[in-house]
């Protein structure tokens, strides 16, 4: 147990370490590929350049993916790992309202089902986690706040949000989606304006 908790320190101190970050580059990846395949029927429904809003936890895990490989710093490094981590917080957060909400509903709680709630509720923790340790500037944090709005936009104004689990769920996923891009957004661009605001007093 003391050694559990010292690794949990020591990533919540530093995430970017290598034996941190190349196991959760493996196990990001492939439930990216899973997660391509749970909306395999959901894609094929939809046209190709609406994809990247339609798997939007499988879209968010590639990210993730990407964005642990990618290292150093430069405004476009900032720019992707800030809208990737957030995009993991958020849907990770996002499945797991829709999917209690289900269960408290009378849906059955299925081995898969609970399988996809634990490793929703590992996205959003590593998604914290990299994301408190980022310094994006309050530019970059406008902007990642605005994708996710977009994201809302295009998911619920034109219907291509992921299937739920009964036709009762739409309401609360879209107020879910937009209070959690509300409250994402607007912490981290608070995180970044106070931070703006220290600098320019010293």
């Amino acid at each position: 147990m003391d050694l559990l908790i010292r690794i949990w320190r020591d990533f919540w101190r530093d995430p970017w370490q290598l034996r941190f970050t190349l196991p959760l580059i493996v196990v990001n990846g492939l439930g990216s590929l899973y997660g391509y395949y749970w909306y395999h029927e959901q894609l094929a429904a939809s046209p190709v350049y609406l994809w990247t809003f339609v798997a939007d936890s499988p879209f968010a895990t590639t990210l993730l993916t990407l964005a642990l490989l990618l290292r150093g710093g430069g405004v476009w490094v900032l720019l992707f790992q800030t809208v990737a981590f957030t995009a993991a917080v958020k849907y990770g957060i996002w499945a797991i309202v829709i999917i209690t909400q289900y269960w408290f509903g009378g849906g059955p709680v299925e081995i898969m089902v609970a399988a996809l709630w634990l490793s929703h509720l590992g996205m959003a923790v590593e998604g914290a986690i990299f994301l408190k340790n980022l310094r994006p500037g309050l530019a970059i944090a406008a902007f990642t706040g605005l994708w996710m709005l977009l994201n809302d936009l295009m998911d619920y104004s034109i219907g291509i949000h992921p299937y739920l689990y009964t036709a009762g769920q739409k309401f609360l996923a879209a107020s879910a989606a937009l209070a959690l891009t509300i409250i994402i957004a607007g912490s981290l661009c608070l995180r970044e304006l106070r931070r703006t605001t220290r600098r320019a007093q010293n």
